[in-house]
């Protein structure tokens, strides 16, 4: 089962200063159905990642990552990922390899997504109300 949330360990390393996500290499990693991935994932796992062609196990570096804050929420914003290949997916992790593979957030795509030329992850609009990866008080 995946479950959609950023990562509880995530989380505490925020306020522990593990990661710097201006510097760090993030990747973005897809999953099939059969994966687990949920709050408790701590980092990167290959146990029910994707196979297939144009897919690399690992997934992909992510890009144009800034941080931003509007008002009392701070968020992070990145480029849309896609891969050129055949494949199908259910969900992903974002993780951070600049630091022991640490998990970041868990994507669920609510149903089965077949590829068979470029897949590409539309990310919510990077705002304070919306961006996939945010905090506030």
């Amino acid at each position: 089962m995946i479950t959609q949330t950023q990562t509880t360990s995530f989380k505490s390393e925020l306020y522990q200063g593990v990661h710097n996500l201006l510097i760090d290499n993030l990747y973005i990693a897809l999953y099939t159905a059969n994966a687990n991935l949920d709050a408790d994932t701590i980092q990167y796992t290959s146990v029910g990642e994707i196979t297939g062609t144009g897919y690399t196990a690992g997934g992909n570096l992510i890009t144009g990552v800034t941080v931003n804050s509007y008002g009392s929420t701070a968020y992070v914003s990145f480029d849309n990922p896609s891969w050129v290949g055949a494949f199908t997916v259910r969900g992903a992790l974002i993780y951070n390899a600049s630091k022991s593979n640490k998990s970041i957030a868990i994507l669920n795509f609510g149903a089965d997504k077949t590829s068979t030329n470029t897949f590409t992850i539309t990310l919510p609009a990077n705002t304070a109300d919306s961006a996939l990866i945010r905090s506030s008080n």
